[in-house]
């Protein structure tokens, strides 16, 4: 996982979350209220599908309208097996790791990719993308 995940809030604009996603480097925030809990998940895609191919600003667009609902989340002390079948059952590509609902990391198939042995991560892939 990669540790020390950094939340975009509620309130920020998808502009602020995209200049975010660029200096970091990544392609998804956690969306976090006051509380630092978490209450969605944006990615770059979301950002351009959602708010600019619609024609909306998005620096007058919030995180918080662009998350849709909770995010499946892992907890921290899961096993690499509940996060295959995670990502496997929901058809995801990221995942929010959460300790109190507080998000401390997050997941995604690179990760997995790189630590996994192969013949596993080409049964992760074939099932995650066997939807889409």
């Amino acid at each position: 996982m990669h540790a020390g995940v950094t939340c975009i809030g509620e309130g920020e604009t998808l502009q602020h979350a995209a200049q975010q996603m660029r200096d970091l480097d990544i392609g998804s925030l956690p969306v976090c209220g006051d509380d630092d809990r978490l209450r969605g998940i944006i990615t770059d895609r979301d950002i351009v599908t959602k708010c600019i191919a619609r024609g909306a600003d998005p620096a007058s667009v919030t995180a918080g309208e662009l998350a849709d609902g909770m995010p499946v989340t892992i907890e921290s002390q899961a096993d690499v097996t509940e996060v295959l079948r995670a990502m496997e059952q929901h058809q995801i590509h990221r995942l929010p790791v959460i300790e109190s609902q507080q998000p401390v990391g997050m997941i995604s198939q690179a990760d997995l990719a790189r630590h996994l042995p192969e013949g596993l991560v080409g049964e992760f892939i074939e099932a995650v993308c066997a939807s889409q």
